[in-house]
């Protein structure tokens, strides 16, 4: 039970890490309104706080908060609340390069933004309300600080190429056995390559990997492991692959994975216009030093609160903005 749930705590971290670098909410780093203040008031930072507890919570319970996820006991709680603190230093810092590049949220966008807070604060109970502190006014504001500065990005790497070909995208389905003896590997890659020969049992007798079938995109393995597998055709089976110690006998299931590969293509583009816009960004940043203080990071406990449920903000904003 012990291992389990540390394993599920370092996916949380990942995914923690994931989330929030991400936007929360699958869209890119972004930010705050006001110049005066050099971070946000307690309740705008609780809306974010309890909107990645919860979400976090729901998915590992409260026994995660002071589960140890470094080497120098630093445990749960304090790692998210750095990663919020993170983002919405990044926010405050993408939403100040807004304002110097003039970019303003037009009269459709409030609108959206107004729909967004009015859903929002449908959703909040009496206690999401007690534990944020947070009211109609501080929902419209993260809300437009959110959205403006995904419309910054979008205009910064509006003239990013964004094409990416499917060979470069490309996913295949493949069995896969992994051996640590070559004169192993060479007498089971005879056997697996014979004509009707069962893949899937050999592996499962022979494999030292625990995974047979997995799914394999470019630019995800060795070059070696690639130059062979992605040269095979469905039903093939591969020669031994020597790669880094460990010998791979590898068989083509689909050679051409199309719902994956388009998946992985969003992926990579998203992953472009990202790279494109943290180059600008890292550059006004390193000029515009900003910092997320106060008293209140000091003083909140996950475990408080513990009837706030609220855990919509950043999937609503995602749900409406999505492109049909």
């Amino acid at each position: 039970m012990k291992v389990r749930f540390k394993r599920a705590v370092l996916a949380a971290v990942s995914a923690a890490a994931i989330a929030l670098a991400s936007g929360c909410g699958g869209t890119i780093p972004i930010v705050s309104d006001s110049r005066e203040n050099q971070g946000y008031t307690d309740a705008q930072t609780m809306l974010i706080v309890a909107t990645e507890r919860n979400r976090y919570r729901d998915v590992y319970t409260d026994q995660i908060w002071q589960v140890p996820v470094d080497d120098e006991g630093n445990v749960f709680q304090t790692y998210l609340l750095g990663q919020v603190r993170n983002f919405l230093k990044e926010m405050k810092t993408t939403n100040l390069l807004a304002k110097e590049r003039e970019i303003t949220l037009s009269s459709q966008d409030k609108e959206l933004v107004e729909q967004l807070t009015d859903r929002f604060c449908q959703t909040m109970t009496e206690a999401d309300r007690s534990y944020t502190g947070a009211g109609r006014e501080d929902v419209y504001t993260m809300y437009a600080d959110y959205h403006l500065a995904n419309k910054l990005v979008d205009e910064l790497t509006k003239d990013v190429n964004l094409e990416i070909s499917d060979s470069e995208a490309r996913v295949m389905v493949v069995q896969e056995i992994v051996l640590s003896d070559r004169e192993t590997a060479e007498a089971v890659q005879q056997q697996a390559a014979e004509e009707d020969a069962d893949f899937a049992s050999i592996a499962r007798t022979m494999a030292e990997n625990k995974t047979i079938e997995t799914s394999v995109g470019r630019g995800e393995r060795s070059q070696e492991y690639e130059t062979v597998v992605f040269a095979l055709e469905a039903g093939q089976v591969s020669p031994v692959i020597p790669v880094d110690g460990q010998y791979y006998i590898v068989k083509c299931i689909n050679e051409f994975d199309e719902d994956a590969t388009l998946e992985r293509k969003e992926k990579l583009a998203l992953q472009r216009k990202q790279q494109a816009f943290r180059g600008i960004y890292e550059t006004y940043a390193a000029e515009h030093p900003v910092e997320i203080g106060g008293e209140l990071w000091d003083s909140i406990s996950f475990t408080d609160g513990a009837d706030s449920t609220t855990t919509e903000f950043f999937q609503l904003y995602q749900e409406m903005t999505e492109k049909p």
